[in-house]
């Protein structure tokens, strides 16, 4: 286990994107991993450029929606009792085992709950992913993106995208929020 000390300042590197803004972590993003940032023409080196790509967007939305998984997942986890795990390590299972076959399965519907939560974040995500992906049509632009450049032109169409967003957020809500109930109540 690491000092605590070490611990602490793990936790707030983790929790920082919930408190940072957007823009911040795309600006952040950009000039680490950017042609001239400080990893980026080592990237380059080996061929690998990420910025203004699709994988711009995903690297985007998992640092603004990472810490919010982070944080109901420690939640979720912390709650499994640790002597379960101390009885199936007792009755032959090593850690790895104990882990995946009790704690997981127990703190699971906490482990949905966060992914939902942290996939919702990241279906909305606006600052990072403009500022690191872009705004391409049909390769980096996501439904944010397009409410923008639909404002831009046609309102209307802002409007229909925007109740699409909403539509697909509230579908993922319900959807979520009842696996953990089936998965409990064996449904």
């Amino acid at each position: 286990a690491l000092p605590p000390r070490w611990q602490r300042l793990i936790i707030t590197l983790v929790h920082l994107p919930v408190v940072v803004p957007p823009a911040v972590i795309g600006i952040a993003l950009l000039s680490s991993l950017g042609r001239r940032g400080l990893l980026g023409q080592l990237l380059a080196t080996v061929g690998v450029a990420i910025p203004f790509t699709p994988g711009a967007v995903v690297l985007a939305q998992v640092m603004v929606s990472a810490p919010l998984y982070v944080l109901g997942a420690t939640t979720a986890l912390r709650s499994v009792a640790p002597d379960l795990l101390i009885v199936a390590r007792t009755l032959g299972a090593s850690r790895a085992r104990a882990f995946f076959r009790v704690a997981v399965p127990l703190a699971l519907p906490g482990l949905l709950c966060a992914a939902s939560l942290a996939w919702a974040r990241a279906l909305g995500e606006f600052g990072a992913t403009l500022l690191f992906a872009g705004n391409l049509p049909g390769r980096t632009q996501t439904l944010p993106l397009l409410i923008l450049s639909a404002m831009e032109r046609d309102v209307q169409a802002a409007v229909a995208v925007a109740l699409l967003l909403a539509a697909i957020a509230a579908l993922s809500l319900v959807a979520f929020r009842r696996l953990p109930a089936r998965y409990v109540l064996g449904d």
